[in-house]
């Protein structure tokens, strides 16, 4: 065979290697596994308000854990949100989490490390979610919920987990000595489209038929699917781990929507729309190349 004849072979080997390695470069882009970013947002205070419940009233509920605006507390509003700060990791979400605190006999267990917040498509058609509107509040779950209210309800993912423990409907009697107490519990991502807030302060929103993923007509706005995702440093011996609401299948949060709208916007354009698993600056370690959606500072470049 001529050098010339091999190096030809060669040069098109070398170029069928390359394609290969383009094509398989792009279908692993094409691939979408996931379509979130997340909020990471580390405790402020334990009170028994609610604003979104028992606005004004302070100390006329359980006792919360809040995240995020430390400025949270029963005569808060939108407005006295977005004047406020924040811990969450991107600083421009100004919003209000809160959840019933977690005791161990009288003691509460408060996490001692940022916690994790979803916000995910909770639809088939993931690039037709929308960011929350301004105002926008709900409560999730509820107080008074049974054990098969709990399991049954959409929004339980995987209830409680300890170890290697999972589905867990109350929390588990006992855990691993080292493993942390776990909740997850996604929220409704349905908007009716008019109203920010109603009187039992869930029926604005909806969740999407389980078997389509498809938000009903009552309902045909899809906004970001909040979930939460809760750690507690609480192991061994469980038998007094209670919630200030009662047993773990009583689990439920609040959300009162206070994101820079700009901010929140992108983060669900580049990443949810994007199909993307994003950080709270928006930027997926799989796909670095498709960037990020805020800067360094984890907010809109200026």
């Amino acid at each position: 065979m001529s050098r010339k004849l091999i190096a030809l072979l060669s040069t098109a080997a070398l170029v069928a290697a390359v394609v290969v390695v383009a094509t398989q470069s792009a279908q692993a882009d094409d691939l979408v596994t996931h379509h979130e970013f997340q909020a990471n947002c580390s405790v402020t205070t334990h009170l028994p308000d609610d604003p979104i419940v028992f606005p004004g009233l302070a100390g006329a509920s359980h006792m919360h854990t809040f995240l995020g605006n430390p400025s949270t507390n029963a005569r808060s509003t939108n407005d006295s949100l977005k004047a406020a700060e924040t811990n969450c990791k991107t600083p421009d979400d100004k919003s209000a989490y809160w959840f019933p605190s977690v005791y161990n006999g009288d003691q509460i267990v408060p996490p001692n490390f940022p916690q994790v917040i979803y916000y995910k498509s909770g639809i088939l058609r993931y690039q037709d979610v929308v960011p929350f509107p301004p105002g926008m509040r709900f409560v999730v779950g509820s107080p008074t919920a049974t054990q098969e209210e709990f399991r049954t309800a959409p929004g339980a993912v995987e209830g409680w987990e300890c170890g290697d423990s999972f589905h867990n409907w109350d929390i588990p009697q006992y855990c691993v000595p080292g493993s942390q107490l776990n909740v997850r519990y996604q929220a409704p991502s349905c908007w009716n489209g008019r109203d920010l807030d109603s009187a039992d302060h869930k029926s604005h929103m909806a969740y999407p038929d389980r078997a389509t993923l498809v938000c009903p007509p009552s309902h045909p706005v899809a906004v970001p699917m909040i979930e939460f995702k809760m750690a507690f440093p609480v192991s061994g011996d469980m038998s007094r781990v209670r919630l200030a609401s009662g047993r773990g299948y009583t689990w439920h949060y609040d959300f009162m929507n206070a994101w820079d709208a700009p901010t929140q916007a992108a983060l669900v354009r580049h990443c949810i729309n994007g199909g993307l698993q994003c950080d709270p600056r928006g930027y997926d370690l799989y796909k670095p190349h498709r960037g990020a959606a805020l800067g360094p500072d984890y907010r809109l470049p200026r």
